[in-house]
């Protein structure tokens, strides 16, 4: 009941034009975004967070939040209409979406689509607020020692779950931490790779790096493939077949459930997203199908499954970021710096010091979906056009959104540099097919590791790690974690042998 109150209060307080109109904003941009191929949710978010600065923390989380949530439904627009996903997660969605489309179903395709995304999204939402509070109340009794060891057990998450690329991904881990140490001390105040440079006292500015790595490395990467042309669509002049029926959606309803709840469990994990999340519930779906043959010639339920898995993923992202301080996601990440910028400190202390501002977040989940809903419906044939933008006038904007969006944090053309400077270091990355967003969530973590650490080196020593049970039991986690993809690749060798 005291839940359903705060809930109450949370929906009172977007009550007006300025919240709707925030969150409808949000909800069109992310839209927007997401259809746009090259446009990722994380960089959609990191481009608009600048442009929040004058609104209240509320607010601009609102906003914020509604892209990341629209953008994760936006990317199934090209997914199914020109083979080329907007978004990584929306990749599975191609596999059944494009073919449908080419069949003529292009309407049974898109609406689905969407009605799995906001269905998805409203079991995300449900799970996110029955677990974020009483984990927030347990987070509020661990010590340094399980801070610590939850940050680890968040990395080695994210350098395990590359896949074949495990060891790229903890590599760029590390550099991400690697960086996180320029800067003074936190408890000598010693200087560290600063060169005397007073800028660098407080270490690289968050945003402008975040927008650096995620937009300005696209851009350069996508500038030096030399491909400046539209995507076309294999709808004529932005056409769609009719809409599903209501029999049709209604047929789909457990997939679309089973799908939302797998997607919510993996996007818990730090590192996993809406990618994997939507892999795994393509998979599964697939194996529960009556008619599995169906599964990448044009089948609903692998669009079903896919999507709202995918959109899932963004409740379960948020819970381990507003309770523990820690990204699910990439672009959860960029949140993290949005409550920074604002002076909000993830994590427990955001449950205690600031539940208006948790459950107006809450509240404005559940309203932003409905606004998705309509949106979505509404614009379907708005959204295939937008698809169609020439690359030349695409990247010429992101470029000026970015350099813009690293000025306006601190009015400083040094922190324009630095978004220069990552985005070079992004290109650079992915030219040797490492990821970018574990350097990000190194960057994110690496404070949180490091003051952690101090502080119980400092209170009891290093045996604190193993004498504490939850902080051994994370540790171990961690360890397993990071040996996994090791043995998977020596048995994958030894059978090929």
């Amino acid at each position: 009941m005291e839940m359903l109150n705060a809930l109450g209060m949370g929906l009172q307080n977007l009550a007006g034009f300025g919240p709707l109109a925030a969150i409808a904003a949000g909800v069109i941009v992310g839209i927007l975004g997401g259809a746009m191929p090259g446009v990722s949710p994380s960089m959609a978010v990191a481009i608009l967070l600048p442009f929040t600065f004058g609104m209240s923390p509320t607010m601009g989380l609102v906003m914020l939040c509604a892209i990341y949530l629209a953008s994760n439904y936006g990317g199934s627009i090209t997914a199914v209409t020109i083979n080329t996903p907007g978004t990584p997660s929306a990749v599975v969605t191609a596999f059944d979406g494009y073919p449908l489309a080419k069949m003529g179903r292009a309407g049974d395709a898109l609406g689905v689509s969407l009605v799995a995304s906001v269905v998805g999204g409203f079991v995300g939402i449900i799970i996110l607020i029955c677990f974020s509070a009483p984990l927030a109340k347990v987070a509020l009794k661990f010590w340094p020692a399980e801070y610590f060891a939850l940050a680890i057990l968040g990395l080695t998450t994210v350098a395990s779950l590359g896949g074949g690329k495990w060891l790229e991904s903890l590599i760029a881990v590390l550099l991400g931490l690697l960086l996180n140490t320029v800067g003074l001390d936190h408890v000598s105040g010693v200087s560290r790779y600063t060169f005397d440079i007073i800028r660098l006292y407080d270490g690289f500015s968050f945003i402008p790096a975040l927008i650096g790595f995620f937009a300005l490395s696209e851009v350069f990467t996508n500038v030096e493939e030399g491909n400046f042309q539209a995507f076309q669509s294999v709808t004529q002049d932005g056409r769609i077949s009719a809409w599903p029926s209501l029999k049709t959606y209604l047929s789909l309803k457990w997939g679309m459930l089973r799908a939302g709840v797998l997607g919510t469990i993996i996007g818990i994990f730090p590192g996993a997203g809406g990618t994997i999340a939507s892999f795994i519930a393509y998979d599964v779906e697939k194996r529960l199908s009556k008619h599995p043959e169906k599964f990448g010639e044009g089948s609903l339920e692998g669009v079903t499954a896919a999507e709202a898995s995918n959109s899932s993923s963004v409740g379960g992202a948020l819970v381990p970021l507003l309770t523990l301080g820690i990204p699910g996601s990439a672009s959860t990440a960029v949140l993290i710096g949005a409550l920074m910028i604002h002076e909000l400190r993830p994590g427990p202390e955001l449950f205690a010091k600031h539940p208006e501002i948790v459950y107006t977040l809450f509240s404005s989940l559940f309203v932003a979906n409905i606004i998705l809903l309509i949106v979505g419906f509404i614009g379907a044939r708005l959204w295939i056009k937008v698809t169609m933008v020439p690359k030349s006038l695409l990247y010429p904007m992101i470029f000026a959104f970015s350099i813009i969006g690293s000025y306006a944090v601190r009015s400083s053309l040094f922190d324009v540099g630095v978004c220069a400077s990552f985005g070079v270091i992004g290109w650079l990355l992915s030219k040797f097919h490492y990821p970018s967003s574990p350097i990000v969530l190194g960057l994110v973590l690496g404070t949180l590791i490091e003051m952690n650490l101090q502080m119980t080196l400092l209170m009891d020593g290093p045996q604190m790690f193993f004498t504490r049970p939850l902080s051994a039991v994370l540790l171990s986690l961690s360890a397993l974690s990071l040996l996994a993809p090791i043995v998977r690749g020596l048995r994958a060798k030894h059978k090929t042998q």
